[in-house]
């Protein structure tokens, strides 16, 4: 196949648009001299070919490829097709960078655009570079990752003309890293590096005839990053200052910048004594640039000099010197001596000195003359005005010169830091190739300068080239490209340009001519150098870019910089302060700046030795400092990364958005290889491919297959280990086969389509033929009938209509005359009736006038009386409403519960009546138990007789006891009255020593009761702790033996009743349930609990479904049984744990002294009288139960009542006597410590009663042991049967996992199938259980209610006992005194000291794990319960410290844990809810008008907490926005890959050829993609969790109404900043993915939430893609569909919209303008119609001339206006 019948398009060149494109109309054979081309305008053009040459015209790229943001994505990369497709991305798209491989593009749109904002900023970092469209952004973003992620040094070089952006470029890239590495420290130091951009603008940039900002000198800025890749700290370097400029403007050029913003300040009263009016800033003669603010630019720089830490002082200094400057420029030179000597006498003279501080006189002087130093003698001579000016123009430009380097150098200073750079990222901002039509020394040196930046360009594009051929493994050999060595070795090896040039100007007597002599004869024959045909005094050199003829005429003045030492020592010499330091000697001119110590991690060191001057004593030239600073600033690029940004200038009058042709080399370098990966390249070519080579699955073979099936020379391709190569024009090839392939299934398609379609209208219009001629039969016949029906009914018309006609002519006379009578008669008549009718109606309207009154009076009552009472029932009924509304809330759970209970009714009636059934039998069960009842409580009663019997025992002790107790007390009674007695006598005989004694007594007995005291309450306190745990432990044993009795005898019931069920089941067919006594647990819940009709309900209609199986029955009635025997072991544990306390406490007890062992006994033998006490308490209660005879019952209680005063009373007396007998004892061991204690011990003992308590003591705990270890046999046998039961259990369980694994091999209908006989099955288990349930809770109500009969009848025959008894029973009868039912008040008592404690288990350490299964919200209803109890006893120190620690406990959990969004929702509900409860009982009234009585019980009595509330509510803010901050963090990296790069409809889009860029070395390995289903994982996952906590359900939906706002958001940013997801497959895809999101909104329930609303502008710009683009109607459906997008975005989607096949068509400029002129309209006519905005005629005129600016170029038409 040749290639002249694959390609038809190619480029020709033209003289006025430089390249045409042209169509083959025939095809070229070899031999031929011309190509038939047919252009774009239909016109026919023969093209002649060189034969010699061969050389055929460029190709043309596929239209598919046109547009592309990466060159290296085209086929051909020639000039044409370079500036073809910028063209098309900055006209028609209005993109301004574009990608050519290595080198961004920037192209200078003249205008602002909003593509630099900091959510730009954001967008791009942390994302690849082929991932976005082409920035400034994404070149410091991947330098930024490089450096993070190699560890190495990188620099971003940005080159071009003058005019081309390169400033801006630079400030830009360096606002990146500043935004995205911002100090970690407080030093603010990012901000300072943005500072110095003004302040280098103001002292380096000026307006020129190409650009209003240029710069005039180059710059490298290394901006330092620790070792977290923060920024700390910058350093600058400077080249090649143009100081020309200071004294000499072309025409409309300025000088500085910071000459006119003085200027422009010159009335601020710190600048009058400056006098600012000066030649140095006319010669140009334009002196201002629109747009630009020279006075707000000068408060921006000073405002910059004091950010970077530059003192007032110094700034007025710098502005002095400015100043002083400008005045130099002014000075007025007077010449005399016809010409040989000068005189100024100047008031500008006077000015300079002022300023600078220098004296008049010598500066005066040596302004006009000069010294010469020779070996014997100085002369000092008069200089010629051309001389003077000479000088005075060189020392200006010195001054401002050494000033500029002044500033960097303080720059730096602020931009310096102390702390260790491990890295930094270089910004060059370096002037581009220049060639004007006179060339000088500074076009040389910035020429030179390229020539450096050239080479090393092209080292490392060919050093990458060449990697990536190693890394694929493909062979390569060394590749000839233009190398530019020889052009530097021309200007800087040894006797080179810059050589020759510095040779001759050490020369005393060097000229230009000379010098150019040299160059001739030196270089004469060298290929880079030429000598012009016509001049002596120029030369050419052949530079990379152009041919550049340089004027010799300068170039040494220039070189040498010039300046009289005598000026500079008077400046020296200056009173300023800043002045001496900018003329001080230079150590080093290598820069003009100096590195700070420390700055730099690299030892930059020189590749080859630096020239070095020949003679120290002589100055370096400015072209050897500009040399040296070169090679440095080349060796620091080579030890760096580089990342190249080449700025184009499209056109020279400045014009915004429109370019003149022309090339650039950095774009359009030659050809370019293509790069596929195996992957790629399979999905975009897999339709060429065979289907028995799409069966194999190794993808790589494949496609070596199909390339060599399809391309025949091997030479054209090659294969890697990861990439296909392709050489150019083979991807162009692949592309038509595939279009032509894709044409011909088109093709296909189509024929079949048209066929099928003309078939079915043919078809249809043989049917309609057939029914339109059946029914135009018809219609003939029917007309044909309707003819004589009308013939016949006309002869009968006529015959009626004339005996008709007669007959009225007859009528109307008759009528007339009755007429005629009727109305005479009437006359008179109506006379006389309208006389009584005015009377009557005279009467009718009094009546009615009068009623009417009295009815308007009634009704005005009526209506007030109405509207109070609508006022009075509105208010009672939004009462009641909000009543209702809080119990519907409440009763919501249970409404759902309870739908479908309606259908349940009926089954319920049924078992109704099968109740009734049983109720029968068991009356029937009920007399047989009654009889055995009755034969019980006679057997009770003989035993509550023997009972009696022996409790007469204890009668006789109590009457012991008693006379023991009136024997003490008389004793007692006894010694007071003799102590009285012998005190009186005592008081009569001695006075005097009774005050003596009384004094001595008082002493010892204060000291005696200090030491008693003492000893006692320390002794005490520990036997009361001992006393009151010993007291709690017997209490515990004895509420537990006592729940024991009485399960047992509930188990007995049970197991009653449970026999009885079976012998019903037996007797009666169907299938009933067991009775269950199981205990209700779920009351002791905080939960809800399901009302037993429910249940019931439920399980009935189960059962009727499931059928009466008897072994779910079983193992239902068996898993009951498991429960209870689990409880059972647990009281087993508790019990063991009890005893073997016991048995340590009674080790412990044994080893105690004597003194702790009577004192234990002591209480041990009161806790046992307690303990004998309730036991017969107990003993009567169940006596009571079992015995129907109330006098036996109250007797009981009398002498039980009686005892236990007598009790109490005793042991009242024997406290006392202990207490002082333990006095006595204790002063007569003080007396006589020697003496043995144990007769004390025998005295205390001598009534036997504590050895009695002793030995009773001991047969209850022996009694207890036998009945644990009982207890305890019972329950090992127990557990060994459950072991039995979990071991059978188990083997269940693995048969289970069995099916379960072989269900896994059955299909997916077999699955769901078994899946649901499982799940049936479970259901049913469970119904099962609450059907037991409903039966016992049945069962127990029964039985209540039969108890509550016989507790009636008893009470009943009770009081009727009581009305017959006698008044002795009454005495003796006392009363008994009730518990009453304790009513739970909601607080929480705690100790302060228990405060922190309190704080880490609620809060601190609290996971919320532990309390998922409780109540949620936990923590805040325990917490503000203990708020409850501190106002309950109004401490308010302990509510203050309380809620205190809470805040600052709640912050430092959420500090600890600012990433776990479990953690932070569970403190967020928390938070809210202890807020809401301090609202509800604390003083809100917006919360406290829905509370009940009850609630309002439980407000807070003293304290307003109203601060608090505002704290937390601050707080509940902040961990709502921590809260939304996490959950962010962990979305947005799904978002792009999951929402609009994840291909939920496989195969839908395709795959266009690459660039460079995609393969770019910041490309991570490996598949860090998300999927959607990711993203809604990650959703239900927050979702569970915040339902989990607790969380209101509007903070809910609020929180997943701004997360799918983010998502949105960084989804449609995304979008708008990437071209290869703006197509019509992609919108498909992100419509299928966003409905996917919508479902799950809707499954959750968050429809309401307005989330779905976030989503609108997506998915209005999935729809936009998807939309048809090219005709007015179009557009008019895009304006009214896009409603939620601006019109910004509208175009900007428009603009990116990239065609995936040559099918689709691309969005023509035209259709884009068309929709920004209707959107306009559309604004314009909203604001008129909707706003009411003040608009007069003029402003329509205006808006409407706009808009036709605008139709232009569109197909928008204004007569809608």
């Amino acid at each position: 196949m040749v290639a002249s019948q694959l390609y038809t398009l190619v480029w020709i060149p033209d003289p006025d648009e430089v390249w045409k494109s042209a169509e083959i109309i025939k095809d070229y054979k070899e031999g031929d001299k011309s190509l038939q081309l047919k252009l774009e305008d239909e016109t026919l053009y023969e093209y002649p070919i060189d034969l010699q040459g061969n050389e055929l015209p460029f190709l043309r790229n596929p239209d598919i490829l046109v547009g592309e943001n990466d060159l290296t994505a085209l086929s051909y990369l020639h000039e044409p097709a370079v500036l073809h497709n910028l063209k098309v991305r900055f006209l028609e798209s209005n993109h301004i960078y574009t990608y050519c491989g290595i080198v961004l593009v920037a192209i200078n749109p003249y205008e602002q655009l909003p593509i630099y904002e900091q959510d730009v900023i954001y967008a791009y970092s942390g994302q690849n570079m082929g991932d976005m469209d082409p920035h400034i952004f994404a070149v410091a973003e991947e330098a930024y990752k490089q450096m993070a992620r190699d560890e190495k040094n990188q620099s971003i070089i940005v080159s071009g003309e003058s005019g081309a952006g390169k400033t801006v470029s630079a400030k830009y890239a360096m606002r990146f890293f500043a935004t995205v590495g911002g100090s970690a420290s407080e030093t603010n130091i990012e901000a300072k590096v943005l500072a110095s951009s003004p302040i280098m603008e103001a002292i380096g940039n000026a307006k020129t005839t190409r650009n209003d900002n240029s710069s005039r000198f180059g710059k490298y800025i290394q901006i330092g990053f620790d070792k977290r890749y923060h920024i700390i700290g910058a350093n600058m370097r400077t080249y090649l200052l143009e100081k020309s400029r200071v004294v000499f403007q072309a025409e409309d050029e300025r000088n500085y910048h910071i000459f006119y913003q003085l200027c422009a300040s010159a009335s601020l009263p710190e600048f009058k004594d400056l006098g600012l009016n000066f030649f140095y800033t006319s010669q140009g003669g334009s002196t201002s640039i629109d747009g630009v603010d020279d006075a707000d630019d000068f408060e921006k720089t000073r405002h910059a000099f004091t950010l970077l830490g530059v003192k007032e002082s110094h700034q007025m200094a710098i502005f002095r010197i400015i100043a002083a400057i400008l005045h130099l420029g002014n000075l007025e030179i007077e010449s005399e001596r016809d010409g040989e000597a000068c005189s100024i006498e100047d008031e500008h003279l006077n000015h300079f000195c002022g300023l600078l501080g220098v004296e008049q006189g010598q500066m005066q002087h040596w302004l006009c003359h000069r010294k010469l130093v020779t070996t014997a003698e100085t002369y000092v001579k008069s200089m010629s005005v051309q001389q003077v000016v000479n000088a005075r123009n060189a020392l200006a430009k010195h001054i401002y010169a050494q000033l500029f380097g002044w500033i960097v150098q303080h720059i730096n200073k602020a931009l310096h830091t102390t702390v260790k750079q491990h890295s930094f990222i270089g910004v060059l901002d370096i002037y581009g190739f220049e060639t004007f039509e006179v060339n000088s020394f500074e076009q040389f040196c910035i020429n030179y300068a390229n020539e450096k930046l050239q080479q090393q360009f092209n080292s490392h594009v060919f050093k990458l080239e060449q990697e990536e051929y190693m890394k694929e493994g493909i062979p390569w050999t060394l590749i000839d490209f233009y190398d530019n060595q020889p052009c530097i070795d021309l200007i800087e090896a040894k006797l080179g340009i810059l050589d020759l040039l510095d040779e001759e100007c050490k020369v005393p007597k060097g000229t230009d001519q000379n010098w150019a002599q040299k160059l001739y004869d030196r270089h004469g024959g060298s290929q880079h150098f030429q000598k012009p045909r016509m001049s002596n005094i120029s030369f050419i050199v052949l530079h990379f870019a152009d041919k550049v003829e340089y004027q010799c005429e300068g170039f040494l003045e220039k070189n040498r910089d010039t300046v009289y030492e005598e000026q500079i020592n008077i400046l020296k010499a200056s009173k300023v302060s800043a002045a001496p330091d900018l003329f001080q000697d230079e150590k080093d001119a290598a820069s003009t700046t100096s590195v700070g110590k420390g700055t730099s991690k690299i030892n930059v060191r020189s590749a080859r030795p630096v020239i070095k001057a020949a003679n120290k004593e002589h100055k370096k030239t400015v072209g050897h400092q500009f040399r040296n600073s070169l090679h440095l600033l080349m060796e620091t690029l080579n030890a760096t990364t580089p990342h190249y940004v080449r700025c184009i200038k499209p056109n020279d009058e400045k014009l915004p958005f429109k370019a003149s042709q022309n090339t650039d080399r950095s774009c359009s370098g030659g050809a370019c290889r293509g790069l596929w990966t195996y992957h790629d390249f399979f999905n975009r070519y897999r339709v060429l491919m065979k289907k028995r080579d799409l069966s194999k699955n190794d993808k790589k073979q494949i496609c070596q297959t199909l390339l060599e099936d399809l391309i025949k020379d091997p030479d054209k391709f090659q294969f890697g280990r990861t990439k296909i190569f392709f050489r150019a024009g083979q991807v162009a090839y692949l592309e038509k086969l595939r279009a032509d392939k894709f044409r011909a299934a088109t093709i296909m398609i189509q024929k079949t389509v048209r066929g099928w379609l003309q078939r079915i209208k043919y078809q249809r219009l043989r049917r309609a033929a057939i029914v339109i001629q059946r029914y135009a039969r018809g219609h003939l016949a029917r007309r044909l009938a309707e003819h004589l029906r009308r013939t016949r009914a006309a002869i009968t018309l006529q015959k009626q209509y004339r005996m008709l006609r007669i007959r009225r002519a007859f009528q109307r006379v008759r009528k007339a005359t009755v007429t005629i009578q009727a109305f005479a008669r009437g006359m008179f008549v109506r006379r006389i009736y309208r006389q009584v009718l005015a009377e009557h109606k005279a009467t009718i309207l009094q009546k009615y006038a009068r009623g009417w009154l009295a009815r308007t009076r009634f009704r005005r009552i009526r209506g007030a009386t109405i509207v109070l009472q609508c006022y009075y029932r509105r208010r009672k009924a939004r009462q009641q409403l909000k009543a209702l509304k809080i119990e519907a809330r409440s009763a919501q759970h249970l409404k759902k519960l309870n739908i479908g209970m309606e259908n349940k009714v009926v089954q319920l009636q049924r078992k109704i009546d099968e109740q009734n059934k049983e109720y029968k039998l068991l009356n029937e069960q009920l007399s047989t138990l009654t009889s055995a009842h009755s034969s019980e409580v006679e057997k009770l009663k003989k035993e509550l007789e023997q009972y009696q019997q022996s409790q007469q025992g204890d009668g006789n002790q109590l009457v012991s006891l008693r006379e023991e107790m009136e024997h003490l007390r008389l004793e007692l009674e006894k010694a007071h009255g003799e102590r009285k007695v012998v005190e009186d006598s005592y008081v009569k005989e001695k006075d005097l020593l009774r005050k003596v004694q009384n004094a001595l007594l008082k002493q010892e007995k204060e000291e005696l009761n200090s030491r008693i005291l003492c000893q006692s309450e320390g002794k005490q306190k520990v036997y009361a702790e001992e006393n009151i745990q010993m007291k709690k432990e017997l209490e515990e044993e004895r509420s537990r033996y006592q729940n024991l009795i009485k399960e047992y005898s509930r188990l007995e019931q049970r197991y009653d009743n449970l026999r009885d069920e079976m012998t019903i089941i037996k007797q009666a067919p169907g299938h009933r349930r067991n009775p269950s006594n199981q205990s209700s647990l779920e009351s002791d819940s905080n939960y809800p609990s399901i009302s037993t009709s429910e249940i019931g309900d439920t399980e009935d209609f189960l059962l009727q479904e499931v059928g009466t199986d008897k072994a779910a029955m079983d193992m239902s009635l068996f898993l009951k049984l498991q429960k209870r025997v689990r409880e059972l072991e647990q009281e087993r544990k508790k019990l063991q744990t009890q005893l073997e306390k016991k048995e340590q406490e009674s080790k412990k007890a044994q080893v105690r002294d004597a003194f702790e062992l009577r004192q234990e006994l002591e209480s041990e033998n009161k806790k046992l009288k307690n303990e004998l006490n309730e036991l017969r308490k107990a003993i009567a209660d169940r006596a009571t139960q079992n015995n129907s005879s109330n006098d036996v019952q109250d007797s009981y209680n009398l002498l039980l009542n009686q005892l236990k005063s007598a009790n109490e009373e005793l042991e009242v007396r024997k406290e006392e006597v202990l207490i002082l007998r333990s006095q006595i004892m204790k002063a007569a061991q003080q007396k006589e410590p020697g003496k043995n204690t144990t007769e004390d011990w025998g005295y205390l003992n001598e009534d036997g009663e504590l050895g009695l308590a002793y030995q009773g003591l001991k047969q209850v705990a022996r009694l207890l042991e036998a009945q644990l270890q009982d207890q305890r046999r019972e329950h090992e046998e127990e557990v060994e049967a459950l072991q039995n039961q979990v071991e059978a259990m188990k083997e269940e369980m693995e048969k289970q996992q069995q099916a379960f694994l072989q269900t896994l091999q059955l299909s997916p209908e077999a699955q769901v199938e078994f899946g649901l006989q499982q799940e049936i099955t479970r259901l049913t288990n469970e119904n099962l259980d609450l059907k037991e349930l409903l039966e016992k809770l049945e069962k127990n109500e029964k039985k209540l209610k039969k108890q509550l009969k016989i507790y009636m009848k008893k009470v009943q025959d009770f009081e009727g006992e009581l009305g017959g008894g006698t008044a002795q029973h009454e005495r003796n009868r006392q009363v008994a005194v009730q518990r009453k039912e304790k009513d739970f008040q909601g607080m929480l008592e705690y100790y302060k000291e228990d405060e922190p404690l309190l704080i880490r288990n609620l809060i601190t350490d609290l996971k919320p794990q532990a309390v998922a299964a409780t109540v949620p919200c936990l923590p805040a209803y325990i917490l503000y319960m203990c708020i409850r109890h501190a106002d309950y006893i109004n401490d308010d120190q302990k509510v203050h410290s309380l809620l205190t620690s809470t805040i600052n406990g709640i912050k430092k959990v959420l500090k600890k844990h600012n990433d776990d969004f479990e953690m932070t929702s569970f403190w967020l509900a928390n938070t809210c809810r202890l807020l809401h409860c301090l609202k509800q009982y604390s003083g809100d009234a917006g919360f406290m008008t829905q509370n009940t009585p009850k609630q309002n019980e439980h407000c807070l009595k003293n304290f307003d907490l109203t601060e608090y509330r505002q704290v937390l509510s601050h707080l509940s803010t902040q961990i709502y926005q921590q809260l939304i901050k996490v959950a962010e963090g962990i979305l947005q990296p799904m978002i792009v890959s999951g929402v609009l790069e994840y291909e939920s409809i496989q195969g839908l889009s395709g795959v266009k050829p690459m660039g460079y860029r995609n393969r770019s070395s910041s490309m991570e390995d490996g598949d860090n993609s998300y999927s959607l289903e990711a993203i809604v994982r990650q959703l239900n996952t927050f979702h569970t969790t915040v339902c989990e906590q607790g969380l209101d359900p509007e903070i809910i939906q609020q929180v997943f109404k701004q997360l799918f706002y983010m998502i949105n958001a960084v989804a449609l940013n995304n979008l708008l900043l990437r071209k290869d997801v703006c197509s019509w497959s992609t919108g498909m895809q992100l419509r299928f993915n966003i409905s996917q999101l919508e479902e799950w909104l809707r499954s959750k329930n968050l429809q309401q939430s307005g989330a779905l609303q976030t989503l609108e502008p997506l998915i209005q710009a999935a729809q936009l893609l998807q939309l048809k683009k090219k005709t007015a109607e179009d557009a008019e459906a895009i304006c009214s569909l896009c409603t939620a997008l601006t019109t910004q975005q509208i175009v900007k989607i428009l603009n990116l919209y990239t065609p995936v096949n040559e099918f689709e068509e691309r969005v023509t400029v035209a259709f884009i303008r068309d929709i920004q002129v209707k959107q306009k309209l559309g604004l314009f006519l909203f604001a008129l119609q909707h706003l009411h905005i003040p608009c007069s005629l003029q402003k329509v005129v205006v808006f409407a001339h706009q808009l036709a600016r605008l139709a232009v170029h569109g197909s928008v038409l204004l007569s809608d206006l």
